[in-house]
């Protein structure tokens, strides 16, 4: 599933039936419904969350939290047709829902994978332009520019994914739903777009400048060890989750594609060998919803000061009233020297 595929099914390249192509449905069903269920039950909280969190900052003209509130957005909106997708691949791989529906989720889904792969290229090079150009950069990083590369990014993803509602995927005689079939040239190509434009230059970008803002942090002489190290972590971390949860899948396309320009006898066994892989690389690319929430908005300084200013207002509410006056006079200068960082770091 999960694959723009064309309209001609698997068929084998011998005088074998069709049904001994069929891929492998029921391999790692039960592992692939549980992950689907996990990254449902811990994305969508966290998700919920950081919307809320992430348009705080907007509201405070924020540049970096238009990104991370569209991120959390388009993952939300992902999370939401994860109970579709599990439900449909522990039936087996049979849609039980209509056409319509099939490439509503489907057309969800590819968007959301290559918005949220350029939304975090945009917080990237917005990171790396506020560490390494900080003082240069105060008048070039503005909130009106931050939204328009958001809705330019959101409008070309979509428009390049309108032809998923021409194929016919999930209709009646086809109950599969964007399942791998034999690759045309359409297909083919576009593979090989999606994997140099939606992969292999966002990784360049990612991994260029989270290199850049360790290395400008490590030549810092006023920050401490501890921040350093923060910084260290995360500009790795975040290169490190990008391979994991988008490497696999993009691959395999790659491998799908070079494979149609050599047709062979063996296309079927090949086809049924990658399937399983194939399926797990979903199941990775799923993960990256449940953990950008922790990953890049968590780690946000703002971010983490607004929420601890939430914590402590939620704690003085529950309170005592006979021990309020005194837990406001301990609680406000920690408060007012949060808001004079958080206001530091805004004018950055």
């Amino acid at each position: 599933m999960h694959e723009l595929s064309s309209l001609t099914p698997v068929t084998p390249m011998t005088n074998g039936s069709s049904v001994a192509c069929m891929p492998p449905y029921d391999d790692g069903r039960l592992p692939l419904v549980l992950l689907y269920s996990t990254v449902l039950v811990v994305g969508v909280p966290a998700n919920l969350l950081t919307v809320y969190l992430t348009w705080l900052q907007v509201r405070r003209k924020n540049v970096l939290g238009i990104y991370l509130w569209s991120l959390s957005v388009c993952d939300l909106t992902y999370l939401f047709t994860l109970p579709l997708w599990a439900h449909y691949v522990s039936l087996g791989h049979l849609w039980p829902w209509s056409s319509a529906v099939c490439k509503l989720t489907g057309y969800i889904f590819f968007n959301n994978m290559y918005i949220s792969i350029f939304l975090l290229c945009c917080i990237s090079c917005d990171r790396y332009v506020a560490v390494v150009y900080s003082v240069e950069s105060r008048g070039l990083r503005r909130q009106r520019v931050a939204i328009f590369i958001a809705l330019a990014i959101v409008l070309v993803v979509a428009l390049g994914h309108i032809p998923v509602f021409t194929m016919r995927e999930g209709a009646e005689g086809n109950q599969r739903c964007f399942e791998p079939s034999q690759s045309s040239l359409m297909v083919t190509s576009f593979n090989y777009a999606r994997f140099v434009v939606g992969f292999l230059i966002p990784l360049l970008l990612l991994a260029a400048t989270n290199r850049g803002i360790r290395a400008n942090v490590q030549r810092s002489t006023g920050l401490p060890r501890e921040q350093k190290d923060r910084v260290r972590w995360l500009a790795v971390a975040v290169v490190v989750l990008f391979l994991v949860c988008f490497a696999p899948y993009h691959l395999i396309l790659l491998v799908r594609a070079f494979m149609f320009h050599f047709p062979q006898d063996g296309a079927c066994l090949f086809e049924k060998n990658v399937y399983t892989p194939y399926t797990i690389s979903l199941g990775l690319s799923t993960v990256n919803s449940a953990v950008n929430p922790i990953l890049y908005v968590l780690s946000s300084n703002n971010i983490r000061k607004e929420l601890s200013r939430g914590l402590a207002l939620i704690c003085s509410r529950a309170q005592p009233r006979t021990r309020s006056d005194s837990s406001q006079n301990k609680i406000q200068p920690t408060k007012n020297s949060e808001l004079n960082a958080a206001a530091e770091s805004e004018r950055h």
